[in-house]
């Protein structure tokens, strides 16, 4: 347990230092050099920065969110109830007695240091289609933990929900309630009825959706039972009993998960949030500063087509070429303000050299052949000939427009880079995200979200 828990701990620590670095580098965008974010553009990256703080205050409190999911009357009310072993949230016979989202406190281990919150949400078949498709994502991606509870037969709207709540990527438990009114209903059965709608919808394999191990079995608020009790007399008197809940297998289901995993799950949830703030923000960032960065990347271009041309030299050639792409990326990392080192940038070169290795390779063999052409005219006769003239100009011309489009090469798959790889620093947000899904144990909740995240 000790073991767990410091690995537990490192992961937490980890991932504040990741979202306080994000925040830190990205708040009043200090680091666009000397091409500062006009207004639109900080008021376009507002809402992401406000999530990226949200990320970070969420795990200051170290406050673990289970969300509550499903249908009207399916007793997601009950059970939160059950869970708190009190009347807090308002039940009823009436349909839709939960009209707006509801945040419980739950200490279920006060040692842990962990808090958690129980999110009561409004019944999904009370809010259609694309909307309902929005509240559950909104919901679910600030949600460590969803339930989503079910009583008797699945039905189609929610299969549909199950798999748009399943797609947020978040760890997911299938309660099954009001088990004492289904008294045949087992974890078989609801298995069987998903993959009955699951073929009808030819979604693929029913395990990406859920697995046996993640259903649960309850009765948050069991139906009244009658009672005879009969007195010394002999007279017999008959009452109405409210059973105990029968929670006790969701109950040790989430204490497990909490004690085995929790903070761990706290870390990875705010990582991915992050992440996907970051993203957001390099995209909007690019898209907004694309006739900037496109005047940069031809000034790159138009200069080392010069450069390559007047330079007589094979070798400065390529390494004035190469110094030349390098501060290009740099160029275009400080207008976007997206996070970068010079040995980053260094290895963010050779990755695209690898992906355009057939269009730079060759430029580098032009630069070559073309380079002896161009020196052989100079050192043959000098420019004492019109010929050696024409031949120089001649190669000089070909090499530098070679050179020119190689850096403008450079440059569009650089923004593509710079968007996508500005998580993926020493403490970026996906290179921690990799490092503890590579490490997580089998058989736990996290395992399952390996191949959702990592792809």
């Amino acid at each position: 347990m000790g073991k767990k828990t410091s690995k537990q701990e490192a992961h937490y620590n980890q991932a504040r230092a990741s979202l306080q670095q994000a925040i830190s580098w990205y708040s009043g965008f200090r680091r666009h050099g000397n091409s500062p974010p006009g207004d639109r553009l900080q008021a376009t990256v507002k809402k992401d920065l406000q999530y990226l703080q949200s990320a970070l205050d969420k795990l200051d409190r170290r406050a673990i969110r289970i969300s509550t999911f499903g249908l009207v009357s399916c007793g997601k009310s009950s059970l939160i109830n059950a869970l708190l072993e009190e009347e807090v949230v308002a039940t009823g016979p009436l349909h839709g007695v939960t009209q707006s989202l509801t945040i419980l406190q739950w200490n279920p281990f006060p040692e842990d240091g962990l808090a958690v919150e129980l999110i009561d949400t409004p019944g999904l078949d009370e809010v259609a289609g694309e909307a309902r498709a929005t509240m559950a994502r909104e919901i679910a991606q600030k949600s460590d933990l969803i339930l989503f509870v079910v009583a008797g037969d699945i039905t189609k709207t929610e299969y549909e929900a199950l798999c748009e709540l399943r797609s947020t990527q978040k760890p997911l438990i299938l309660v099954f309630n009001k088990v004492d009114l289904y008294p045949d209903s087992d974890r078989q059965k609801i298995y069987r009825q998903l993959q009955q709608l699951n073929a009808e919808r030819s979604r693929g394999s029913l395990e990406d959706l859920i697995t046996t191990q993640e259903i649960v079995m309850v009765a948050a608020q069991p139906q009244p039972i009658q009672v005879r009790v009969e007195s010394a007399d002999g007279t017999v008197e008959t009452s109405w009993e409210n059973p105990e809940p029968q929670i006790e297998e969701l109950h040790q289901t989430i204490c497990h998960i909490l004690q085995q995993e929790g903070k761990s799950l706290l870390a990875l949830n705010a990582l991915v949030q992050g992440r996907d703030a970051e993203a957001n923000i390099a995209r909007k960032t690019v898209e907004l500063r694309q006739t900037e960065a496109e005047q940069i990347i031809n000034k790159y271009a138009r200069y080392k087509a010069i450069a390559v041309a007047a330079n007589p030299v094979i070798f400065l050639d390529l390494v004035g070429g190469f110094v030349a792409d390098l501060a290009l990326i740099r160029s275009l990392s400080k207008l976007y303000g997206l996070p970068i080192t010079t040995y980053e940038a260094g290895n963010l070169l050779r990755r695209i050299v690898a992906s355009s290795g057939g269009l730079l390779l060759g430029e580098v063999g032009s630069s070559l052949f073309l380079g002896v052409g161009k020196s052989g005219a100079i050192l043959s006769s000098g420019f004492d000939s019109t010929g050696a003239i024409a031949a120089y100009l001649g190669t000089a011309t070909a090499q530098g427009a070679i050179a020119g489009y190689g850096t403008y090469v450079v440059g569009r798959v650089a923004q593509i880079y710079l968007e996508q790889g500005c998580t993926w620093g020493e403490m970026g947000a996906s290179t921690l995200i990799k490092e503890i899904l590579d490490r997580v144990e089998p058989n736990t909740i996290m395992y399952r979200l390996r191949q959702e995240l990592l792809g």
